[in-house]
């Protein structure tokens, strides 16, 4: 499997196959950055399998180099899959994946599908808007 441009409510999304080569590091992330430039993407989706175990340990500060190289190419990061174990083995990586949902750069989701309704815009407000 190859990696897709995919279209998720007017947001191009590279979808990053399963199979492909592990994120360890800042190069790996330009790499990545890279593959969205060249695809029109402003998101990159890699599934957390192909993230090295660096990621996962703060202290290691991986994933702050590779979310703050993301950051500055203004290209969001989705994490897909399963982190629970990770979260549960780490209150440090629980209270970073929080963070990180809240804001718009890094996303931890469990499937393309919560991340589709991640980038859906805001549902609109039921019935007439009056003044």
């Amino acid at each position: 499997m190859s990696d897709v441009l995919e279209l998720m409510h007017g947001t191009p999304v590279l979808v990053c196959a399963p199979d492909g080569g592990v994120v360890g590091g800042e190069h790996d992330a330009t790499d990545l950055i890279g593959d969205a430039f060249g695809h029109g993407a402003t998101w990159v989706a890699v599934p957390v399998e192909r993230f090295g175990d660096g990621f996962f340990d703060l202290r290691t500060r991986v994933a702050g180099d590779i979310v703050q190289k993301f950051a500055n190419y203004r290209i969001g990061l989705a994490v897909l899959g399963d982190v629970a174990p990770r979260t549960a083995a780490s209150k440090a990586f629980r209270d970073f994946v929080h963070e990180a949902d809240q804001g718009r750069q890094l996303w931890f989701v469990p499937d393309l599908a919560a991340l589709r309704a991640r980038l859906a815009p805001p549902a609109a407000a039921d019935g007439p808007v009056t003044s």
